[in-house]
């Protein structure tokens, strides 16, 4: 055990925000011994299940289509950090799993960290974090200082258990957020080949996973209580669309209702779901995504908060001088809306955890580096779709292009104007040209002087920018 070590970096989280922060360590020439990464996932061996994996192969541009596999012969090596987002699409497959690959960068392996010269510390728990000393306990009782620390801890998955939701501790009531959760559904989705599952919550994990289980032949039924899917970000308008594409795929969907009970059998294992209407669901396998806590928890009353998270800097310093928070954690200076905000993206854990270290170099060289200015950035992938999103939802709203779930390649956008300006964009099945043509169109944020000429325009607007 690395009991009573000290170092001049320490990166506490194990995901991608941690490793794209000892990528840029590297790349700044962090030199051997002078960096850890401490994390309380594990090293281990996991089967390579590809049933989140296109059978030929995917790219950059499209992590998965439709031609699903299932293959478990193969083993591969899993290490923190890695692609978090890829549990929902290209769990285990090894040219897209680990750290930096979701950016086209170098997969980062056991071998990469010891060749830098950077310690992975894992399966170890950090406990309490004293920040006036600059000292990390973990649960075993070993202590770490550091003279530089970056929290990079990422957020916790919410759990119906934490509402006390009747039988919510059932088996096979499953959650997605780390190594060990995509093992427990890999393993349930072999087993209950065929049967009835049921996706708790209509966001990113329920769009995502809805696809995932029927593609592997299970009996799909969605429920969450919102009037329409993602309404964080989607329109009614565009929640239409990918609600109908999802029936047609077979996918059930239920809205304006939500899970309060859940039978089991003699085993322990779920059998059905209770819903607040009334209405009682078979269900094999139950799968909740119903949102995140950012894990702040452990620097309390130590660091300025705000937010639900923790306050930083534009370069992500906290309120503590050499103490740095990169990802879902901090609330940030947002230059482009001139206000703060906390954003959960793996775009935006990638950005700031750079943004940290080049910060953190400079210091070191008197050099200057300019503030963090991001633009906000969604995508999501499923069945043969995948859309992107660059800007801010707010004020009114056009749709554009052939939005009918029935084409054979749908594509479709639209584009949010506030105060005469466009602020956001959407784009649907958009080619990696479209996809930077609405990207610019967010970021300059141009004057639209009719709303019905932007959406006789649609996507050719954004090629004029």
């Amino acid at each position: 055990m690395a009991s009573g070590k000290h170092f001049k970096y320490v990166i506490l989280g194990g995901g991608v925000a941690a490793g794209y922060a000892a990528r840029e360590f590297a790349k700044q020439g962090v030199q051997p011994g002078e960096l850890a990464i401490i994390s309380k996932e594990a090293l281990g061996m996991a089967p390579c299940a590809e049933i989140f994996v296109d059978k030929v192969g995917f790219t950059p541009a499209n992590c998965y289509t439709s031609e699903y596999q299932m293959r478990c012969t193969d083993v591969v090596e899993l290490v923190a950090p890695y692609e978090r987002p890829a549990l929902s699409k290209g769990y285990l497959f090894p040219q897209r799993f680990h750290v930096c690959v979701g950016s086209g960068g170098e997969r980062l392996l056991p071998e990469w960290y010891s060749e830098k010269g950077i310690e992975l510390i894992l399966s170890t728990e950090i406990v309490k974090a004293d920040l006036s000393t600059k000292t990390l306990t973990s649960a075993a009782g070993a202590n770490f200082t550091y003279e530089i620390l970056l929290i990079a801890t990422g957020s916790s998955v919410i759990k119906l258990t934490d509402f006390g939701t009747q039988g919510a501790d059932s088996n096979n009531i499953l959650y997605l957020r780390e190594i060990d959760d995509a093992d427990k559904l890999v393993a349930a989705i072999q087993a209950k080949k065929g049967g009835k599952a049921v996706v708790v919550g209509g966001g990113y994990i329920g769009l995502e996973l809805s696809a995932v289980l029927k593609m592997n032949d299970l009996d799909v039924t969605m429920v969450f209580p919102e009037p329409w899917c993602m309404p964080r970000l989607f329109t009614a308008d565009i929640a239409a669309f990918y609600e109908a594409y999802y029936t047609n795929k077979g996918v059930k969907i239920l809205k304006g209702t939500l899970a309060v009970g859940f039978d089991a059998n003699a085993d322990g294992d779920v059998t059905a779901v209770k819903l607040k209407d009334g209405t009682v669901l078979e269900a094999d396998i139950v799968v909740v995504g119903v949102g995140g806590r950012p894990l702040t928890t452990l620097f309390k009353g130590q660091v300025s908060e705000e937010k639900g998270g923790i306050k930083t800097d534009s370069f992500f310093e906290t309120s503590v001088p050499g103490v740095y928070a990169i990802g879902d954690v901090a609330t940030f200076p947002l230059k482009m809306y001139n206000e703060l905000r906390r954003v959960e993206h793996v775009d935006h854990a990638r950005k700031s955890a750079e943004q940290a270290v080049k910060a953190i170099k400079g210091k070191e060289s008197g050099e200057s580096v300019p503030e963090y200015d991001y633009l906000p950035y969604f995508y999501s992938r499923s069945f043969d779709l995948s859309w992107q999103f660059y800007g801010d939802n707010f004020g009114e709203t056009i749709l554009f292009g052939d939005s009918d779930p029935a084409s054979s390649k749908p594509k479709f956008g639209s584009y949010w104007i506030k105060d005469g300006k466009v602020l956001g964009a959407f784009l649907e099945g958009g080619s990696p040209d479209e996809n930077k043509a609405i990207a610019k169109v967010a970021k300059t944020q141009p004057l639209v002087a009719n709303i019905e000429e932007l959406k006789e325009e649609g996507l050719q607007f954004a090629s004029k920018i």
